[in-house]
Formats: C-alpha cells, structure tokens, sequence
C-alpha cells in the first residue's frame, strides 16, 4: 500500500514534464497541396528578376502542424528532394507542368543528439555526391555533417570539424556544397572567423569525414545586411550563393555568383549579385538554392522555409539563368 500511495502522490503532485517539447516529424499518411503561384501577382506578365527569367513556382502547403521549414533542396531531372530543419525529408517528382507525382515522406533515420528535440535533428544544408548517392547534411546546433545513404535508410558517417567547434550554435554550417573536384565548402550563416570581415567560409581537401583538418578558411561577404543560407556549385564550376535579409517584417533574398577561382586560403570574395527577390514580387524566407541543367540552359531552384508559421510559405521557384546586361562586381570593389 506504501508503494501504491506513493505513485499515486507522484501522478498527483508531480508537473507535466517542463523539459525540451519534442520535435513534431512529417505525417506521411497527411496530404500535402500545391498550388502555382506568380512571380508577381500585381503584373502576372512579369517574367524577369535580375539576370534570371522566371519560369513558375508553386507553394505546397498542409494541414499537418509539422510540414514546411525546408531550409535546403536537391533536383536531379524530375525528382526533388527537400529537407526540413526538423530532420525531415520529403520526395516527389515534377515535370514542367508543375505537377507533383509520386510522393514520399520520411525523416532521417539518425543524427546528432537523441532525435526528441528540434535541436537533436536542426538540419539546415544539404548536398548529394553525384558518383555515389550518399547524402551529406550539415547540423547547424551541434556544428556537424552527417553522410546517409541514397534512400536515407541508414547513417554512414558524421564528423564534428575542429575548425567550427566555437561557430555559434544557431549559426553553424547554414549553407554547404560538394565540389567538383572532391572536397566541401561550408559558410556560416552570420559570424566571421575573428578579425575578419563578412561570413567565415572553409573549403574541405576530399572527405571531412577522413581529413578533418585537411582545408583552409576563407571570408564571404554578402551584400550588406544579408546572412547566407545556403550555397550550390554552377554546372560551369562557379558558386552560388544565396542570402537572406529580415527587414521591416519582410524577408528579401540576394543571389550571388562567385568564381571559386577566386577562393584561396585567408582569402575575402564577394562575388557578383544577380538577382533579389523583395516586394512587391512574392518573397519569403528562401533558405535552399539547387542549379540543375535543362535543353542546354542553367536552371535555378529555390525553396523557402515557413518556419512552421501561418504567415509564411513554402515555395518553390525555378528560374533560368539569363544575363541580359553586366552588372557593377563586388569582388573588384
């Protein structure tokens, strides 16, 4: 009777659990929308931002609490790949009609922490190796990359850089790429390496996972009043950076080509700016930028993250990259 007392004091007595809310993960039996939008409702006819032409979006939306929040996307020919900052992951195909087939939600089956909290699975990049498959996630809280198989069945490897142990938590790898030639790049999202200008960048020589010492740092600096969010290689060879402004309760976005030639050790690049996307065209929190080939011309993907928030969007927008006149270089300047 002592023991039975004694548990029901506890129920009675004891608060609800006041610890970390766990993370809420993607219902893959919960339907999710998808609607087209314009680039810019005010002038539908509106086909150009900068040096991209505009060539659809559409916003996927839901009923299930835990859907948006895509911080980075992967398109190879009609399949896409977009990942939340919750760890969760949704697949589809979609042609040029913008229509979306073959659904399919999962989430990542392992990562940094124990999985309970959004801290435990905060994945905000994401880059696919084109020989293998595997998936490399960058974690932003716990400043680490993760390697998975194709499917996301299973981890393979991770790695917790020395180089970025001290970046901020909530500022760590926003935006990471593999590149061409073997390696990684990664760039935080707001601090620079100390005494140094812009964002702190580190380009990795072959496998972190293996050489994580093996690479230098360098400074990007966006244009002024912009946080990097993610970043992609041109199928040129170039870099593409992609930065988010919050001003005036309104999100603005800059596009931003930089020649990797020009990224040394302890060099600063700014790069070149082609294009942003403020008000009035339809903008959001991009935070997820993929460039994919199609009949010959450059294609630009971008996705926003919602934030879980009724007045944000998730959206997804493609562009093709069109130069129509040269443009003032910030990485002269």
């Amino acid at each position: 009777m002592r023991i039975l007392w004694s548990v029901l004091l506890c129920v009675v007595l004891v608060p609800d659990w006041m610890g970390a809310q766990r993370r809420e993960v993607f219902d893959p039996a919960y339907p999710f929308q998808v609607e087209p939008v314009e680039l810019d409702f005010a002038d539908p006819h509106r086909t150009r931002v900068g040096d991209l032409a505009w060539l659809g979006g559409i916003k996927l939306s839901s009923g299930d609490p835990a859907f948006g929040g895509f911080s980075s996307l992967h398109v190879a020919g009609d399949r896409f790949t977009l990942l939340s900052d919750g760890g969760d992951v949704l697949r589809f195909t979609m042609g040029r009609d913008f229509r979306v087939h073959r659904r399919s939600i999962t989430t990542l089956p392992d990562g940094p922490g124990q999985g309970w909290s959004k801290r435990d699975r905060d994945s905000e990049s994401m880059s696919v190796d084109p020989k293998t498959g595997d998936v490399w996630v960058g974690f932003e809280s716990h400043n680490q990359f993760w390697r998975y198989d194709s499917g996301f069945h299973r981890a393979l490897a991770h790695v917790a850089p020395p180089v970025m142990k001290n970046w901020p938590e909530n500022e760590g790898p926003e935006a990471m790429t593999l590149l061409p030639g073997g390696g990684m790049a990664t760039i935080n999202e707001t601090t620079p390496w100390p005494d140094q200008p812009g964002r702190g960048g580190i380009v990795f020589y072959g496998d972190p996972v293996a050489h994580p010492r093996g690479g230098f740092r360098f400074n990007f600096i966006p244009p002024a009043g912009y946080d990097v969010t993610d970043m992609t290689v041109l199928p040129d060879g170039r870099w593409l950076i992609l930065s988010r402004r919050f001003a005036q309760l309104r999100f603005s976005s800059t596009l931003t080509i930089v020649d990797a030639q020009q990224v040394k050790p302890g060099a600063s690049v700014r790069g070149r700016d082609i294009a942003t996307i403020a008000a009035p065209l339809l903008h959001d929190n991009f935070e997820g930028v993929a460039a994919t080939r199609e009949a010959g011309t450059t294609i630009i993907w971008l996705v926003s993250d919602d934030n879980q928030f009724a007045l944000e969007r998730s959206l997804l927008f493609k562009f093709r990259l069109d130069p129509v006149e040269h443009k003032p270089d910030r990485s002269k300047g």
